[in-house]
């Protein structure tokens, strides 16, 4: 099926509030299959076009497009997507690599720049997310002041003009298994957690039951998440949901292998790997695969639960890109974060874009 997707995104201060917004026509733009708007906080324009094409892409995935036509009045954005210009901003190098790895997913994806005036649908779209950025219409408003969510001095994102309560998810890794005490790349494959394994999950399980606060448990579906996220879910009698994105990264024929092992097999590939998050294993995916997937997770969780207090149970990976998701930091940053086995991080993200890392790998209850 062929699809028409026209993107645009903007900031009122480039950098300033930002926001992006996406169609989906079908090929005869008769109709509308799908829409997406989002307010990203402070951002440029060209981080804002960026993200509008990414969100236009992954919601012509999502009806089932095979080819895609993009239309955008960013003729940057459109330059670089034909290969035609460089990539040269730092900000924007990993943002058009994202892109190109949504664009792989489709048989064919045109490019073409169009005048303002022509992408109307798109712009009206990315500016209700830029109002919602800068708090304006349907955005979100400063609380009552006497309401509890007053308090700025408790809001670690308040000096940066963060607005609105935040959705602060509990990420919680999963306990040990076999392939973790051999130190082996454990991905797609299902290990059972070790006897040490189930302590952990039960450790952390009594500990969060004990903090409470949280209003809903969300997995991994991989048992050994699984596992984890049942016995915090019995603890804070909660439901326990899984989400597929937060699965941990597909390591291909690397699973089940050592580091050395998978050195020995593939050098030169492998070296590449570890300085590149666009490189796949052998048949599997790559980082900045499983950052597109964790963001889109991330998106998910907070629409569904708004401003509440989340338990998210999954692997090293996703955890470490949730966290990048709220540093803003760049991909070097999933080789210089360690994170244990059970072990609970905290990250907000606000309403307007903001976000923040209340909490990195803490294992106390252990």
């Amino acid at each position: 099926m062929k699809v028409i997707v026209e993107a645009d995104g903007g900031s009122r201060g480039n950098p300033g509030p930002a926001g992006f917004g996406a169609v989906v026509f079908s090929a005869d733009r008769a109709t509308v299959l799908a829409e997406s708007k989002q307010a990203i906080g402070r951002a440029t324009n060209n981080v804002a076009e960026y993200r509008g094409l990414i969100a236009g892409l992954e919601e012509a995935a999502a009806v089932g497009a095979t080819e895609v036509a993009v239309a955008m009045d960013s003729k940057l954005v459109v330059e670089q997507m034909n290969g035609r210009w460089k990539v040269k901003h730092p900000d924007l190098i990993e943002l058009h690599r994202e892109a190109q790895g949504v664009a792989g997913r489709f048989e064919r994806v045109d490019y073409r720049w169009i005048p303002r005036a022509q992408n109307s649908h798109a712009d009206r779209l990315a500016n209700e997310a830029m109002d919602a950025a800068a708090g304006i219409g349907d955005g979100p408003s400063e609380p009552a002041e006497n309401s509890a969510s007053t308090q700025v001095v408790s809001n670690p994102a308040g000096w940066t003009g963060a607005r609105g309560a935040p959705t602060r998810l509990m990420l919680l890794r999963h306990g040990q298994t076999e392939l973790s005490v051999q130190r082996r790349y454990s991905g797609r494959g299902n290990p059972a957690l070790t006897e040490l394994g189930r302590r952990q999950a039960d450790a952390a399980a009594a500990y969060l039951g004990e903090r409470g606060g949280i209003a809903a448990v969300v997995t991994s579906p991989l048992q050994r998440a699984y596992d984890t996220a049942a016995a915090a879910a019995k603890a804070l009698g909660l439901d326990l949901s899984v989400d597929e994105d937060l699965i941990e990264t597909d390591f291909g024929d690397w699973e089940g292998l050592t580091f050395s092992e998978a050195s020995e097999r593939d050098p030169e590939l492998h070296s590449r790997w570890l300085r590149d998050t666009a490189i796949d294993p052998p048949g599997g995916e790559s980082f900045d695969t499983v950052a597109h997937r964790v963001r889109r997770a991330r998106d998910r969780i907070i629409a569904e639960h708004g401003d509440a207090t989340v338990l998210v149970v999954s692997h090293v990976t996703p955890i470490k890109t949730m966290l990048r998701l709220a540093l803003d930091a760049g991909p070097t940053i999933l080789y210089r974060l360690h994170l244990d086995l059970a072990s609970l991080s905290i990250a907000e993200f606000y309403p307007d874009g903001a976000a923040s890392v209340r909490l990195v790998n803490q294992t106390s209850y252990l």
